[in-house]
């Protein structure tokens, strides 16, 4: 590649991101796909992701254990080592029963769904005039509602809520690096 002396870091940049639109379509693709597959079997997204929570837990307190007994102080490895065994036999909970963890964080997600749009819902209000308030409001309207949806199924769509959210986004992801690769191929 040869750059010119009058060459921002930018020009060169989007140079070389314009060549390699298809990749970026082709990643969008794959993304889209998995997002497809996801949907396809909501449950089993469900559980492979608990899965890979209750991992990430169990890893996460190993190192919250080992950074205690790097600490010179008796109070702060305590803390540590408890902050760590939490996080091990979470993840440990999670790995065995997918299904009792499905459901605790589908719960605190309609919980935090409904919580989210009582709050856009009034804030809506209280902005200025001139201000997207309907807009706002219209989003805290349907948090509120997706909340209610999910809590009125509880605890029957902890078997499906978390997969179908990563089917979703994962699908809406991937269309989002199609339509940067096309943009940049039209360039």
């Amino acid at each position: 590649m040869s750059y010119s002396v009058g060459s921002s870091l930018e020009e060169l940049d989007f140079s070389e991101l314009k060549k390699n639109w298809g990749w970026t379509v082709a990643f969008g693709l794959l993304l889209c796909l998995a997002g497809s597959i996801a949907l396809g079997s909501v449950t089993l997204t469900t559980i492979s992701s608990i899965f890979v929570v209750g991992a990430a837990m169990i890893v996460s307190g190993i190192v919250e254990v080992a950074h205690g007994f790097a600490m010179r102080s008796w109070r702060k490895f305590f803390l540590w080592l408890a902050i760590g065994a939490l996080y091990i036999v979470a993840g440990v909970g999670a790995i065995q029963n997918p299904l009792l963890a499905a459901g605790i964080f589908t719960l605190m997600i309609g919980i935090s769904l409904i919580a989210s749009g009582l709050v856009r819902g009034y804030l809506a209000f209280q902005l200025p005039e001139n201000a997207p308030r309907i807009a706002i409001a219209i989003s805290g309207a349907l948090s509120l509602l997706l909340g209610a949806a999910i809590l009125a199924q509880w605890p029957v769509s902890s078997l499906w809520v978390i997969g179908a959210f990563l089917g979703v986004d994962l699908f809406f992801a991937g269309m989002s690096w199609v339509g940067v690769g096309i943009s940049l191929k039209n360039a």
